[in-house]
């Protein structure tokens, strides 16, 4: 008989499957991306709709429609979730130009179908971390664009979003009832620089390039930043002058103050906290170099920013709340580094929120922190405490699966001059501190005492710090145990970007059993859901055509909890 030219393992399952085919069941040229050509009734070969069961056997022959056979030949024909949907992939040539699929991607996402759409794959309704969890859909109005993953908001129960504007709504309620209660919203989103991009151009691979110039990718951010609408930005990777001519001006055109802290080397990025001024006022702003010339374990050029904000509401106890915003230093290897770093923040962190009775006042650290959750320095955080004895400095982030950095942490890791101690907090503030709690000594037994301290520090293979912190998301999907992802681009997709914040003793969102030191605090009312990597490798990773930095941006809803 005549040789059949369609694949062998098409001709098999013409020999072994008889298909049958519905009005709701279509042959159409797709591709593994959006952009799919459908014919709902007959088809445009056929004068009538294919007759059910139709019989794909050895000798079917393929309609002209699809065109010349080499072309046909060339495009990998592949079979996608045929008895559910009943069609054929054929990539699209306009793939190539966006640079052929990274190694790791097509190694992770080998036998995995996409046909599922973008509602069905985010659907988290069902997510069980606490009993009060409940979803609703997003109220800001997506973009209708192709390509886009469309992300939900998780509220927790009795403090949605919605239920806040019934209340204002509400002619009855009672002026103090309103201005007892302080709800407002933290963004954290690494925006990419434009600098590192290009200096970084292997991770953008997967990119059109037209995709990757900034006139096309500012719009596109700011675009997403009015949608959120957050009353708080903290924005990692703003570049200096894209910051100094268009960013700033924008924001302010928003209601937005501004406030910057450059890099200190020659990468002209830094980080940005910027707030609403009808729903704040700025109280200080005080920035953080993690660059010291005198000290060589500190010679990298990361930053971060510390601001304490006076909410514009009536309360008694004259409430504040510290803002922190850092992007710790990327390389895997130098948990050393990264650790110093975090402990420079959280130094001035405590330097800046205590308030008269000798409290904190409530706190949020955002940032890009190059590590994932469950490594040591993610500990450190959530937990208060570490015991690094012995840990490698390739292990500290967690960033690499086999880290190549070995050589065992140094104790203590920093130097006595950097005037940082083991708990976190500047040595003179932890001094007058202790002075002022009544334990004033003589001049000659102080210094003896500091000497002392100096040298258990020595000894001593264990952090600490003083907040009680919750992370906003729990980094995997519960249902699934699937992780969320924060970055995705041609190398990993992963999480790195993180809220952190002083839970009250009342926030059934924090973790169990958490202690509350601040008599006070945050309660956390909702967050926009993270995606998974197989939900953004649909939209061709990240930066994409809707989302135009390698990071999502994390936004989280709190109420502010008086004493």
């Amino acid at each position: 008989g005549r040789r059949s030219m369609l694949p062998r393992h098409v001709q098999r399952l013409g020999r072994d499957w008889i298909a049958h085919w519905n009005g709701s069941q279509i042959l159409a040229l797709n591709s593994p991306v959006s952009s799919c050509m459908r014919w709902a009734g007959p088809y445009p070969w056929a004068s009538s709709p294919l007759p059910v069961p139709a019989d794909f056997s050895a000798n079917w022959r393929l309609p002209p429609f699809f065109g010349p056979w080499r072309q046909f030949q060339n495009s990998n024909w592949q079979l996608d979730n045929f008895m559910q949907s009943s069609c054929f992939h054929l990539p699209n040539s306009s793939m190539k130009s966006e640079g052929e699929e990274p190694l790791t991607k097509k190694r992770r996402l080998s036998g995995q179908h996409d046909t599922s759409t973008p509602e069905e794959e985010t659907d988290f309704s069902h997510q069980k971390e606490v009993l009060c969890l409940s979803v609703a859909q997003n109220e800001e109005k997506h973009s209708s664009k192709k390509g886009t993953v469309k992300r939900h908001w998780e509220y927790f129960c009795q403090h949605s979003r919605t239920m806040k504007i019934f209340e204002n709504k509400e002619t009855d309620q009672s002026n103090t009832e309103s201005e007892a209660k302080f709800d407002f919203t933290v963004m954290s989103y690494n925006i990419l620089s434009q600098n590192l991009l290009e200096d970084n151009s292997h991770l953008y691979k997967h990119c059109r390039q037209r995709l990757l110039i900034w006139t096309y990718r500012f719009p596109n951010i700011l675009q997403e930043i009015k949608q959120l609408d957050a009353d708080v930005l903290c924005l990692q990777e703003v570049q200096e002058d894209h910051y100094r001519t268009e960013i700033k001006s924008s924001l302010e055109s928003l209601g937005y103050h501004c406030e910057y802290k450059m890099r200190t080397g020659r990468k002209p990025d830094g980080c940005a906290i910027c707030f609403k001024t009808s729903k704040f006022s700025l109280i200080s702003s005080n920035p953080v170099e993690f660059f010291r010339h005198d000290i060589p374990l500190l010679d990298r050029d990361n930053v971060g920013l510390v601001l304490l904000l006076q909410p514009r509401f009536h309360c008694e106890t004259n409430a504040a709340i510290c803002i922190a915003n850092t992007h710790l230093l990327y390389n895997p290897r130098r948990g050393d580094i990264k650790l110093t770093q975090l402990a420079m923040l959280l130094a001035e962190i405590a330097s800046v929120a205590p308030q008269k009775d000798g409290t904190f006042c409530p706190i949020i650290i955002c940032g890009d922190f190059n590590s994932v959750p469950g490594s040591p320095l993610y500990r450190f955080i959530k937990e208060g405490k570490l015991n690094y004895e012995g840990l490698a400095i390739g292990k500290v982030s967690g960033q690499e699966q086999f880290p190549r950095g070995q050589r065992i942490l140094s104790i203590p890791i920093w130097p006595k001059k950097l005037g940082i101690s083991q708990n976190c907090v500047y040595e003179i503030k932890q001094q007058q501190k202790e002075e002022h709690a009544g334990e004033k000594l003589e001049a000659a037994k102080l210094d003896n005492t500091q000497e002392i301290v100096i040298a258990s520090e020595k000894l001593s293979s264990k952090l600490q710090h003083h907040f009680k912190l919750s992370s906003v998301y729990s980094h995997y999907f519960p249902e699934t145990g699937i992780p969320e992802v924060t970055t995705c681009h041609s190398r990993s997709a992963v999480t790195v970007d993180y809220i952190f914040y002083s839970a009250a003793n009342d926030d059934t969102a924090a973790r169990p059993g958490a202690e509350d030191s601040f008599h006070g605090g945050l309660k956390l009312l909702g967050r926009l859901a993270l995606l998974t990597e197989k939900d953004l490798w649909t939209v061709n990773g990240l930066p994409n055509e809707n989302n135009s930095s390698d990071h999502l941006p994390l936004l989280a809803e709190f109420r502010l909890i008086e004493r």
